[in-house]
């Protein structure tokens, strides 16, 4: 298992942000090179702003009685959008805060889908802050994440823990990466010693939990579904399921990091784990190691 984890920035201080190394000749044989480094870039300036605001903020609001939304949510989204439009005019935006938006360049001839909707073949899904509540509550576990969906199926990716100056990044012709470095999901060969990031809700849920528990080591509930999800590309988290409650912006770039890390990724179905037509906090999905797959599945669903 690679693990390039750095010091916490002390004090709540924005972590220096050096040059990660890439992995030799990857990054440029990959069709979405362009896109990758790109994401790299803004994620990391995106990262810089929470850990500005970090244990610094000024307002919360209320989204939900289960969510919140701060300053430093908007800020970073409001970056990360502006890079997009300098550097990628053409492609459109899905973001959490905001919603979704059209590519400018289209926009300006008056010829853009309509509100709601995203119509672009190439299409930026961005979570400027996931794991707000945390975040608001001074629990340095959160991140950003950035994903990049062409036709429909997210090809470039990168999820950055600024805390801990750890970015996951992929692409769907390349390896999954942690600070530039291969990584690889979970090897284990038993159920019985994985640990799993679990979240369950609906009918039984509190037998389908016991249910797994039963076969598993331990499962955790960190606060952050992209970090969580993420977390799998290297093995810290053997698996990740989650009943529903996702968005495209929570699995886009964490999806594809597990994935192409050899973690088999599904809906709770069985079926392809991202679909962009699909209402937000509305998705479920499973990341397992392949022999373990089809067990979870069995066991998330049980009534």
């Amino acid at each position: 298992m690679t693990d390039g984890a750095a010091a916490s920035a002390p004090g709540g201080a924005a972590p220096d942000m050096p040059d990660m190394p890439d992995v030799p000749g990857a990054a440029e044989r990959s069709r979405w090179a362009a896109e990758l480094a790109f994401a790299i870039e803004t994620a990391r300036a995106a990262g810089a702003i929470l850990m500005d605001h970090y244990e610094r903020l000024e307002r919360i609001d209320h989204k939900s009685p289960t969510d919140v939304v701060t300053e430093a949510d908007h800020l970073s989204e409001e970056l990360v959008i502006a890079a997009i439009r300098r550097q990628f005019a053409g492609d459109a935006i899905l973001a959490e805060e905001s919603g979704a938006h059209a590519a400018s360049a289209v926009l300006g001839d008056g010829d853009g889908p309509p509100p709601g909707r995203v119509g672009a073949a190439r299409t930026w899904v961005i979570d400027p802050l996931d794991g707000t509540v945390n975040y608001a509550n001074g629990l340095p576990v959160f991140c950003v994440s950035i994903g990049f969906v062409e036709d429909g199926q997210p090809v470039a990716g990168v999820v950055l823990d600024p805390t801990r100056n750890e970015l996951f990044a992929a692409t769907a012709d390349g390896p999954a990466t942690l600070n530039g470095r291969p990584i690889r999901s979970s090897g284990k060969d038993k159920l019985t010693d994985c640990v799993v990031s679990l979240a369950l809700s609906g009918r039984s849920v509190s037998s389908r939990v016991r249910s797994i528990s039963k076969e598993i080591r331990v499962w955790r509930s960190m606060g952050s579904a992209a970090l969580a999800l993420a977390y799998v590309g290297n093995g810290r988290f053997d698996a990740f399921i989650q009943e529903s409650s996702l968005s495209a912006w929570d699995i886009a770039a964490a999806g594809l990091v597990a994935q192409r890390a050899g973690a088999t990724v599904t809906d709770l179905r069985g079926g392809p784990w991202y679909a962009p037509e699909t209402v937000t906090r509305t998705v479920g999905l499973i990341a397992a190691p392949a022999p373990f797959q089809s067990r979870f599945l069995d066991l998330a669903n049980r009534r």
